[in-house]
């Protein structure tokens, strides 16, 4: 089976915290809509836990996703958590309903959803506290401030953010710091291109969620599967890993079946031909 231990490349968040570049997004192990348990609990837990045997070492969740779910499956699937499984988190997104988001970047519901993390992860600090999604009613300086407040008061070690802008990564950047950004981000979706080389120029993780993108990612992607055997899947997840020295992916799954599948991308190179023909 390949391991993320194969493949070269780690990254340093805040200069100090080494994960694999290959991560896990925990997102898709609870309901439909991202909204209340999953079908198969009991494969939920199976893959977190087959996660950590095939070496991946940054599992991303979110309060919003069951909401709760994912974090309370987490922390039954795995803790005690093995020393250097980095458990990154999110907050700032209300979930009325299933597939509805809605954002509240109020101190006080930070505060709140935060402690509600720590608890069901069953942590004392959380190695990476992200805020979900600016919230236009709330300056972004207050939200992200409140956050550099709990990390001074030991409750989060690093701060991430994700759906923003440059303008919003340089603004959030002035309050505190930022060691990763999470944006929407594949090889055939790239909005968030000019995002991904700020955090290139400022050595700044960049966490691009829907790595793998939705339905059909192209001919290109798949003529270049074809050529080395592998699934469009990977193909799109190498791309990712090769295109950037800050890409951190986190494919999510609720299958362990596709989880190997995803993490056997860290073993497929792509040539520059390859690269080319991906519009690298």
């Amino acid at each position: 089976m390949a391991n993320p231990h194969n493949h070269s490349d780690t990254f340093l968040l805040g200069g100090e915290l080494e994960v694999h570049r290959l991560g896990f997004g925990a997102m898709r192990i609870t309901g439909v809509g991202i909204w209340g348990p999953p079908a198969d609990g009991d494969e939920a837990r199976r893959v977190l836990r087959r996660a950590v045997e095939l070496g991946i070492d940054l599992i991303d969740t979110a309060d919003s996703y069951g909401p709760n779910v994912s974090e309370e499956l987490i922390a039954e699937a795995l803790h005690p958590y093995p020393d250097g499984l980095v458990i990154a988190t999110k907050g700032g997104q209300l979930r009325p309903g299933p597939d509805v988001w809605k954002p509240d970047g109020r101190p006080e519901h930070l505060r709140a959803v935060l402690e509600g993390s720590l608890q069901r992860l069953r942590l004392e600090r959380i190695d990476l506290y992200q805020l979900h999604r600016p919230d236009p009613k709330v300056p972004l300086k207050e939200s992200v401030g409140a956050l550099a407040e709990w990390q001074r008061e030991g409750l989060i070690r690093f701060i991430g953010l994700s759906n923003v802008s440059v303008e919003q990564l340089d603004e959030a950047r002035a309050v505190a710091e930022i060691v990763t950004v999470q944006n929407r981000y594949n090889v055939s979706y790239r909005t968030s291109q000019p995002v991904l080389e700020r955090c290139q120029e400022l050595g700044i993780g960049f966490i691009p969620w829907q790595p793998i993108g939705a339905g059909d990612l192209g001919e290109a992607v798949e003529r270049v599967a074809a050529r080395h055997g592998a699934t469009p899947a990977q193909v799109a997840l190498a791309w990712l890993l090769q295109s950037s020295p800050v890409q951190l992916p986190i494919p999510g799954t609720s299958s362990v079946r596709h989880l190997e599948e995803n993490v056997a991308a860290t073993e497929l190179q792509l040539d520059d031909d390859d690269m080319e023909a991906l519009g690298a």
